[in-house]
């Protein structure tokens, strides 16, 4: 496995240089009086009481993990989800699924066979309330933890993800960050170094302890763009990839080959679907197939 900070990487990026800096230190944007009190409104409108969950196969105590919150309604593991579960083996990991289904009981039956540890999410809340139950999880049971947290709205990983979080030079690391709304990670994948119980409480205003939200842009607004910001305030943030908004308004959508060019190592599922309108969906099929990924998606 080859670190996405080689020099191949570097020499890379010039491809997408354009819009798009490498290795980027945040920088947290002006917040206003008004915006302040405008978000506290919208969490007061917009927070509900935490989805049920339980624990089938608890995590141990480990050096580091890879969380994969994985939304199943069926319960069916999709081929994309196999996919990635077994690139996710190979980074020599334990792996912690998050799997998110209407019942328990509905589960895909070889889904514990598949990982190390294993928890269920109710379907009410979003990404982020998977990765409060995996991170508080985690805290407990293998404390001091370095953790690789992604979701399934990306295909991939296309290339390793270990040396990542092994060789950033930050204690949280987005993949990608941009200036779009305000400068932010961006949270379907990111590093978090040392899962403690304290660094838990430090973030608790982004993974809420007591409760969740679920509309897409309330999670925007009150979780994904304050992540860094909250984070900033006791550890190192930054990001492999930035754009500033002012012409690639988030690198993902708009710049998906060039960024897998360089080393980025995943996909954004949704150029297939409601971001479809970025790219031609027989480019994104075509690298798909170059990687080996099914086609069935």
């Amino acid at each position: 496995m080859h670190s996405t900070y080689s020099a191949a990487s570097h020499a890379q990026s010039e491809l997408i240089n354009d819009g798009v800096t490498r290795d980027w230190d945040f920088t947290p944007s002006p917040v206003m009086r008004w915006e302040r009190r405008q978000m506290a409104e919208r969490f007061m409108r917009a927070v509900h009481r935490r989805p049920a969950s339980g624990v089938v196969t608890p995590a141990s105590a480990q050096p580091a993990w890879v969380v994969y919150f994985l939304f199943a309604p069926d319960g069916v593991l999709h081929p994309a989800h196999r996919f990635t579960l077994a690139r996710l083996r190979e980074e020599g990991l334990p792996i912690l699924v998050v799997c998110s289904c209407a019942d328990r009981r509905r589960m895909p039956p070889d889904l514990p066979e598949l990982c190390d540890a294993l928890l269920w999410k109710a379907m009410p809340g979003y990404d982020f309330s998977a990765y409060t139950l995996a991170l508080r999880h985690l805290s407990r049971r293998s404390p001091g933890a370095d953790v690789i947290v992604m979701n399934d709205s990306v295909f991939g990983p296309f290339t390793a993800l270990r040396p990542v979080l092994e060789n950033s030079r930050w204690d949280l690391t987005g993949f990608t960050a941009s200036g779009e709304l305000t400068n932010h990670v961006q949270s379907y994948a990111f590093c978090l170094r040392g899962v403690t119980p304290a660094r838990m409480a430090r973030l608790a205003t982004v993974f809420f302890p007591f409760g969740a939200l679920s509309a897409p842009q309330d999670v925007i607004a009150l979780q994904e763009t304050r992540l860094a910001r909250v984070a900033a305030r006791s550890m190192t943030v930054g990001a492999l990839w930035y754009s500033d908004a002012t012409s690639v308004h988030n690198p993902t959508l708009v710049k998906p080959m060039e960024l897998l060019d360089a080393g980025f190592p995943f996909l954004k599922r949704a150029l297939l679907t409601k971001s479809s309108n970025y790219i031609e969906r027989d480019v994104v099929l075509e690298r798909l197939a170059r990687h080996g990924h099914p086609l069935d998606v």
